[in-house]
């Protein structure tokens, strides 16, 4: 079975915070697959069901971003999930608005959420998509900036940047990651540099 696990905050305040992005791309998935995430299980919501023929539970840890990985590992422990069936959404700082790279490992890169799941799982081989939400003009406080509330103009793009990268995951789970990063992996719209 695979794990998609999508990082963000409980509560009503965060729902549509750029933190949330893991969440918000779960939501989608659900809504595609027919899959109803709302069993608590390992101090996460859960659901299980099938991705293009594949056994998927889809999961949004209630620990708080920080603590992701708190649930992430009994939940795999008590499902017998094994690591490389991981995929693990979220937002991430460094990468523009709109613009997604998916990596089969790596560091967290700074990311709260993403340290918690290594250090529980004591391992960043962890097939990782990393959805971009730098706004491209220069902010006070990344702290600030990830728990507020998106902007209209990005609450207009969600649909499509969401809908993206739940295609990206359905391609890591049908294609394999190597395939996904090649369709997938893409720059902000207007771009031209690579993104780290």
């Amino acid at each position: 079975m695979f794990l998609v696990a999508g990082l963000g905050n409980p509560g009503e305040e965060y729902a549509f915070s750029p933190h949330n992005l893991g969440f918000l791309t779960i939501d989608r998935l659900a809504e595609r697959h027919g899959i109803r995430v709302n069993r608590k299980d390992s101090r996460a919501l859960a659901g299980v069901g099938e991705i293009d023929g594949h056994p998927v539970m889809l999961a949004k840890p209630q620990t708080f971003m920080n603590l992701s990985g708190t649930s992430l590992a009994p939940l795999m422990e008590k499902h017998s999930i094994a690591r490389e069936n991981l995929i693990v959404i979220y937002d991430e700082l460094d990468l523009p608005w709109l613009s997604l790279r998916i990596k089969p490992k790596g560091s967290a890169a700074g990311h709260n959420g993403m340290k918690s799941v290594i250090a529980s799982l004591k391992s960043s081989d962890i097939v990782r998509v990393r959805m971009g939400i730098h706004p491209g003009r220069p902010i006070a406080s990344g702290a600030d900036f990830v728990l507020a509330p998106m902007k209209r103009s990005q609450r207009e793009e969600l649909d499509e940047f969401t809908g993206y990268a739940a295609d990206a995951v359905r391609s890591i789970i049908a294609e394999g990651v190597e395939k996904a990063m090649t369709k997938y992996n893409r720059r902000a719209p207007g771009l031209n540099t690579e993104d780290a």
